[in-house]
């Protein structure tokens, strides 16, 4: 599922101000803890594992592994390898290693379990990791000799996993590519052989998850520019590379949570299906946008159908939100959890590739590796358990804050010089105030009064912006006709 996320070039002094008394509303985390840096220097310096043996370690050092990440991106996670293999395929997927560095019961350690995760925000992040590791020592930077977790799977010629293995290894990315960069190669038809199968075996996933009835909300992503000293915030569609690069984290992490499940020790990531009166109530939405969802096919085949040039989708979106609620952490030691099924990817599923930024993936992998290879399961990482999904919980809800907060003061800024312009908006949804509106230009998405048919064409007019406050004040001015 894609979050709504805002990007920024550059701040303007009001906005930058707004930003600053956000983190500290929310007290995000100033800085890094001297002694966790200092710590973390020191075993970086010191050139040795703090858990597992470096020597033991599989040098995959001739792999030709490639990155791809948003640009600017400094920390990388993952890295891929992807060759055929007959009429299947061969899926080597490094993942850094956090465990080699970050000392259980240390300074590090702790810092990082108040974190839970890197926090993003439009003019910066607070790292769940010190810049020294993220964006340095334990990133998979190219030509760079790293530490990293490397699954193996083999697929079939369909893309399923017929065999899964997973060591620690020593690896080295021999390029770093963009998703914009992936996207060109393969619309140019120029993509190198590993770029070609990624489209290749991400299609054959993506068919895969249609048939498990997985379902995924295709919502725009807010992106924020600077245009002659002004803001403007345009919607950015999802690339194909991106979903294809999903796909193998998804993979992945539907085979970080079968080994789990399989020692009966662990954490998943889960999300219960939506019961059947939010079904219902989505049903009837949609109807009413004359959208109808027909009985005959699942909800994530419903949604993949929609079109997105088509005004009455943001609103179909919008209502689908309603049934991909009550996301959360399930740990467990000794029984499997009665609820393991993430229902939107309509599987077992765990986080498991992204420990630069998330904590839980470094427990996940450990995990996974002691299980995939029959040795005992670190204690550190088992003692750990209970405590994670409250970590997880609390750091997702103030990620979740922070985002809001600075996406609602962007589009304040964005308006905050058109007072008084009337733009075209679609009505979404119902509020306890209103009605949720969505501006396509610029894309904004705000509350005003009134209770306009959903999924209907309206003219608002921009009454007031408040950076400070992150709102903005609409009015219904009437109708729009449809073109």
């Amino acid at each position: 599922m894609t979050a709504r996320k805002a990007r920024l070039s550059s701040a303007a002094r009001a906005l930058a101000e707004s930003f600053a008394a956000l983190r500290a509303e929310l007290q995000t985390p100033v800085g890094y803890p001297d002694d966790a840096v200092e710590e973390a220097e020191r075993v970086i310096a010191a050139g040795v594992a703090v858990d597992g043996s470096d020597d033991a370690r599989v040098d995959m050092d001739d792999v030709p592994f490639l990155t791809i990440d948003p640009e600017g991106s400094r920390d990388l996670d993952q890295a891929m390898h992807l060759e055929r293999d007959g009429d299947g395929y061969v899926v080597q997927y490094a993942i850094a290693d956090l465990a080699a560095i970050v000392a259980p019961g240390g300074a590090l350690d702790a810092a990082t379990q108040a974190r839970g995760q890197t926090l993003y925000a439009p003019d910066g992040s607070t790292g769940l990791h010190p810049e020294q590791i993220a964006g340095d020592a334990a990133s998979l930077l190219p030509e760079q000799r790293r530490r990293a977790y490397v699954w193996r799977f083999a697929l079939g010629s369909d893309g399923r996993v017929t065999d899964t293995q997973l060591v620690r290894a020593w690896v080295r990315s021999r390029k770093r590519w963009t998703y914009t960069e992936v996207q060109a190669e393969l619309d140019a038809g120029t993509a190198p052989e590993g770029i070609a199968l990624l489209a290749e075996i991400g299609a054959r996933r993506i068919e895969l998850e249609a048939e498990r009835g997985g379902a995924s909300l295709r919502m725009s992503e807010e992106e924020v520019v600077e245009v002659k000293g002004q803001f403007e915030l345009r919607a950015r569609a999802t690339l194909a590379s991106e979903d294809f690069n999903a796909q193998i984290s998804l993979m992945t992490g539907m085979a970080a949570a079968e080994l789990m499940l399989r020692a009966k020790v662990g954490i998943l990531r889960t999300m219960p299906p939506a019961d059947q009166d939010a079904i219902d109530e989505f049903r009837r939405r949609v109807a009413l946008l004359d959208r109808p969802w027909s009985t005959d096919i699942s909800y994530g085949e419903y949604l993949r159908q929609q079109d997105p040039g088509d005004h009455a989708t943001p609103a179909v979106m919008q209502a689908a939100t309603a049934l991909f609620r009550g996301a959360g952490y399930e740990a467990f030691d000794g029984e499997a959890p009665e609820q393991k099924i993430q229902s939107a990817i309509a599987a077992p599923y765990s986080h498991a590739t992204a420990p630069l930024r998330r904590l839980v993936d470094r427990y996940v992998l450990a995990i996974c590796e002691a299980e995939a290879n029959g040795t005992e399961i670190p204690a550190w990482a088992r003692e750990a358990l209970p405590q994670l999904p409250k970590i997880m919980g609390r750091s997702g809800q103030l990620a979740s804050r922070l985002e809001n907060g600075c996406i609602a003061r962007v589009e304040a800024a964005v308006l905050s010089h058109r007072i008084g312009r009337e733009y075209v908006a679609v009505a979404v949804s119902r509020r306890s105030n209103g009605t949720r509106v969505q501006i396509a230009t610029p894309f904004i998405t705000a509350d005003v009064e009134g209770e306009p048919e959903l999924g209907s064409i309206v003219r608002v007019r921009v009454d007031g912006a408040d950076i400070a406050a992150g709102t903005v004040s609409l009015s219904l001015v009437g109708a729009s006709p449809r073109e």
